[in-house]
C-alpha cells in the first residue's frame, strides 16, 4: 500500500483541510443513546457551564454516533449486552442492524426474543425493527470486507438504520490477525460515514489481562474505536478471595469498566457487574465503594 502511494505524484488535498469554525458547524449534538443495561447509561456524562461554573450532567447512554468496543473473555456477558442494546433501541422505534458472525441468524433471533421477554418488551412490536445480517452462515460475508460493507450499505439505505451491532468484529479477522487494524479501521470509518451508533463485540485471548482493553488482534480495536468497555470474570477459588467479596468459594465475581471514551466524560472506576436470573447484565456499584462498605 505504501509503495502504491509513493508511485503517485504528491498533491495538495484541499478538500480535507478545515478551519475549526467550519468543522464544528458539522459536528453532531452530544446526546446519549440508551443501552438497555441497568446502571450503565449514567456512567457517561457531559460538562455544561451553569452560572459560570462547569457542571457534570449524565448523558443517559453511550454517545450518539460512537463506535464502542465491547471486549472480554468468553462468558462475560458481551453478547447479552449487545442484545440488550438491540432490544432497547428497537423498542424506541430505531431500526437496528445486527451482524451475526458467530451464530446463525435463527439462533440469534431466539436469543433476542428471550432478551425482549426478560426486558418486558413485546417482541412482536419490535421484530420488524431488527435487521439481521447472517455472516456466520456465509463465508464471503465474513472474508470479503467489500462485500460486507456493500451489504451494510444496502441495509442502511433500505431500512434507514442508525444503530449497528457486530457480534463479533473479531470473527471478521480471526484467520488474518495481521490485518486486524486495517479491517477494524475500515468498519470504523464506514460507521462514521453512515452516522451509526455501533457496538463492536471483540474477543480476548486467554493470555490477556482480564481488565485490559486488548482483544484478539492486539490493541487495534481499542486504539481505533471511540470507546472501549471491558468485562471480566473471576472464579473465586480461594477462601480469602471469597471472604473479601462476601461470596462462597466457587462463586463468580464479575467486573466492568469503561477503558476510555474520546467523545465525552465517563466514570473511570471498576464496577461490580451481575448477570441476573433473567439473563440480563446489570452494572452495579463501584468496586471500591462495595469493599469499603463490606
Amino acid at each position: 500500500m505504501a509503495e502504491q502511494y509513493s508511485e503517485r505524484k504528491p498533491q495538495v488535498m484541499k478538500d480535507y483541510v478545515y478551519v475549526l469554525g467550519e468543522a464544528v458547524k458539522k459536528a453532531p449534538e452530544l446526546k446519549g443513546v440508551p443501552t438497555g443495561v441497568e446502571g450503565l447509561d449514567n456512567l457517561f456524562f457531559k460538562v455544561e457551564i451553569e452560572d459560570g461554573k462547569p457542571v457534570r450532567k449524565p448523558l443517559g447512554g453511550i454517545p450518539e454516533y460512537a463506535v464502542v468496543n465491547l471486549t472480554g473473555m468468553p462468558d462475560t456477558g458481551k453478547s447479552l449486552m449487545a442484545e440488550q442494546f438491540t432490544i432497547k433501541q428497537a423498542s424506541m422505534g430505531q431500526k437496528v442492524c445486527f451482524v451475526t458472525v458467530e451464530s446463525p441468524a435463527n439462533f440469534v433471533a431466539a436469543g433476542l426474543k428471550q432478551r425482549a421477554t426478560a426486558m418486558g418488551v413485546d417482541f412482536e412490536e419490535i421484530e420488524d425493527n431488527i435487521i439481521l445480517i447472517d455472516a456466520a452462515s456465509n463465508a464471503r460475508l465474513r472474508d470479503d470486507i467489500p462485500t460486507m460493507l456493500d451489504t451494510l450499505a444496502y441495509v442502511y439505505r433500505t431500512y434507514h438504520c442508525h444503530r449497528t451491532v457486530i457480534d463479533s468484529i473479531t470473527g471478521l479477522y480471526e484467520a488474518k490477525e495481521m490485518l486486524a487494524r486495517s479491517i477494524v479501521r475500515a468498519f470504523f470509518n464506514f460507521m462514521k460515514k453512515w452516522y451509526q451508533t455501533a457496538i463492536f463485540v471483540s474477543q480476548k485471548r486467554s493470555g490477556h489481562d482480564e481488565l485490559s482493553a486488548e482483544a484478539a488482534g492486539g490493541y487495534a480495536v481499542g486504539h481505533i474505536v471511540d470507546c472501549s468497555m471491558v468485562l471480566s470474570k473471576e472464579i473465586l477459588l480461594s477462601a480469602s478471595r471469597a471472604r473479601l467479596f462476601k461470596k462462597e468459594v466457587g462463586d463468580i465475581l464479575r467486573l466492568f469498566r469503561i477503558d476510555g471514551c474520546r467523545l465525552c466524560g465517563h466514570d473511570t472506576r471498576i464496577h461490580l457487574m451481575e448477570i441476573n436470573e433473567l439473563g440480563l447484565v446489570e452494572i452495579k456499584e463501584p468496586l471500591v465503594e462495595y469493599l469499603r462498605r463490606k
